[in-house]
């Protein structure tokens, strides 16, 4: 039971370890994006401004630039991090409504997108 307990853990780490894009890694974290525009606080405590270029990540620190690029037509942004989620599997950031107007998915409300952090 104890060696399946550690299988377990290692395993959860590996997990952890690959989805995490830290900065100045070749990797890149890619998957589905959204776009929402409250105006209510963000997690960091800023008020969420939809014209900003700002966004919502489960594991970034607050404060944090990233390159995200819409695979689909090459668009890309550079937005900072300012909030936790999203809460929907399969995505792995939420933009602010400019952010997603910048990258020309506004209309379709998910594009699938690389996201790269910045130095």
């Amino acid at each position: 039971m104890q060696h399946t307990a550690k299988l377990f853990a290692a395993a959860m780490l590996a997990v952890v370890s690959a989805t995490l894009v830290q900065p100045g890694s070749a990797g890149a974290q890619t998957g589905h994006a959204s776009w929402y525009a409250l105006t209510s606080r963000t997690a960091s405590g800023e008020r969420c401004n939809p014209n900003a270029m700002t966004a919502a990540h489960r594991s970034l620190p607050f404060g944090t630039k990233v390159r995200v690029t819409n695979l689909h037509n090459g668009r890309a942004a550079v937005v900072r991090i300012n909030d936790r989620g999203p809460f929907v599997r399969g995505r792995i950031i939420d933009v602010t409504r400019a952010a997603a107007q910048k990258l020309g998915f506004r209309g379709r409300g998910t594009a699938r997108v690389k996201v790269e952090v910045l130095k």
